[in-house]
């Protein structure tokens, strides 16, 4: 296999065979190709992309690198996947919620990429909680729990595992193939009946437009359906955080408030909107009111926090240990009006520089750090009140503040609010 040619042959904008795709995929797999060059591969994807047929082979390629879970026909295996954005806590409430209707969620999830934070550096917060798991643990405390939050073990898509992170440091995240193939791999090595995907847009997503968000959903929606799994998405806004936490430890509690009924009604509702959907596209429930009112009653009983606090004890995590939060510095504005824009990317650039994000491929997360953002597009600013609290304990808290100041431009007249929930595909 000369590798170097079928970079060539992307870079250059050509449909590449099958047997090209299969080839180079199994050879990262077994470490004959090195990162520098699946590094080229990416970029030369990130520019010219890929057909749908030629995503669809290099998804079945990464899931087809290592093993598949299987489970008894007669269970219902769900799951839902974000592609990431600032603040976006869903799947820690969402993953409970659907084990209580009787869903199995095998949820592999992953770290931090580029701005947006990540599942696992998330759980990581939790006292004891354990993301990296053998197969046989990770399949054991699904069927005991009904969830389970992990990441990928070596077996389970390692080419995946491998791309993944390499994209962070390479500057290939937002790229529409490499997305689908990345999330859809992991999804199907779970051995799904029915995937929901949460695609984001805006200025605190990979998806800078609705049309690109259109695009990169009708692309994984026809491949995952191509490949045997009932597959759905909604277009959510990300032109600001979701909920009012970013970071690790406070998107952590942030859920938990979801979970007991008091959690901001953005992130409520968008996972009451992905959890009923998924519910009645896998025959569950009959329709999205009975499912929302189901779930509405799983919150209110607290059968959906304390089936959150059963999964993390099966991952050797004590939900109820109180979590580190660094200290708080209030941020004001020194005017007023009314705010007109967020540039979220400026959010995800704060964490990072705080410590709470990576860098580089290794690099240690200070759970403790992270942003309350107070405002929303629409809202009122004046100078005596606060616009965030940042959670810092270290030298990085002016540079952080100067990047969250950055992220808010105000206008005179009243603005309104984005539609948080675009459409469904």
């Amino acid at each position: 296999m000369n590798v170097a040619k079928i970079i060539a042959a992307k870079r250059d904008g050509k449909i590449l065979d099958d047997a090209d795709i299969s080839r180079l995929v199994a050879g990262y797999s077994d470490h004959s190709v090195p990162d520098y060059q699946m590094s080229a591969f990416a970029m030369a994807v990130y520019f010219q992309g890929m057909t749908t047929h030629e995503t669809a082979v290099f998804t079945r390629c990464m899931v087809d690198s290592g093993e598949r879970l299987e489970w008894p026909s007669d269970d219902t295996v769900v799951d839902k996947h974000s592609t990431g954005g600032i603040g976006d806590k869903v799947s820690i409430a969402l993953a409970p919620l659907l084990a209580c209707c009787g869903g199995k969620v095998p949820k592999i999830s992953g770290r931090g990429l580029g701005v947006t934070g990540g599942t696992l550096d998330k759980m990581e917060s939790i006292t004891g909680y354990r993301t990296d798991l053998e197969i046989d643990e990770f399949r054991s405390i699904v069927n005991k729990n009904g969830c389970s939050i992990a990441g990928a073990s070596q077996n389970l898509a390692p080419a995946d595992k491998r791309l993944y992170a390499l994209r962070d440091v390479t500057g290939t995240v937002p790229s529409p193939p490499l997305i689908t193939a990345s999330i859809l791999s992991k999804k199907f090595a779970e051995g799904l009946d029915s995937l929901i995907l949460d695609i984001k847009w805006g200025s605190g997503a990979f998806m800078k437009t609705v049309e690109q968000a259109r695009q990169l959903a009708d692309l994984m929606v026809h491949v995952g359906n191509e490949m045997g799994v009932k597959t759905s998405a909604l277009i959510t806004d990300m032109n600001q955080p979701l909920g009012n936490m970013i970071g690790n430890s406070i998107e952590i509690n942030e859920a938990i408030d979801v979970l007991r009924g008091v959690g901001p009604a953005d992130v409520t509702q968008v996972v009451l909107s992905l959890a009923s959907r998924l519910l009645v596209q896998s025959k569950i429930h009959i329709n999205l009111t009975d499912s929302e009112n189901k779930l509405h009653q799983l919150i209110e009983s607290g059968e959906a926090y304390n089936k959150l606090a059963a999964m993390v004890e099966s991952h050797g995590g004590d939900l109820h240990a109180k979590r580190a939060v660094a200290k708080k510095t209030p941020l004001h504005l020194t005017q007023s009006g009314f705010v007109e824009k967020v540039h979220a990317h400026q959010l995800g650039l704060a964490i990072i520089e705080m410590g709470g994000g990576r860098k580089q491929i290794g690099d240690p997360i200070d759970h403790s750090i992270g942003i309350e953002f107070l405002v929303r597009i629409g809202d009122k600013v004046e100078p005596d009140k606060p616009i965030a609290n940042i959670f810092c304990d270290t030298s990085a808290t002016e540079h952080a503040a100067e990047l969250v100041e950055s992220s808010i431009t105000l206008c005179s007249e009243p603005v309104d609010s984005p539609k948080l929930i675009v459409e469904a595909i």
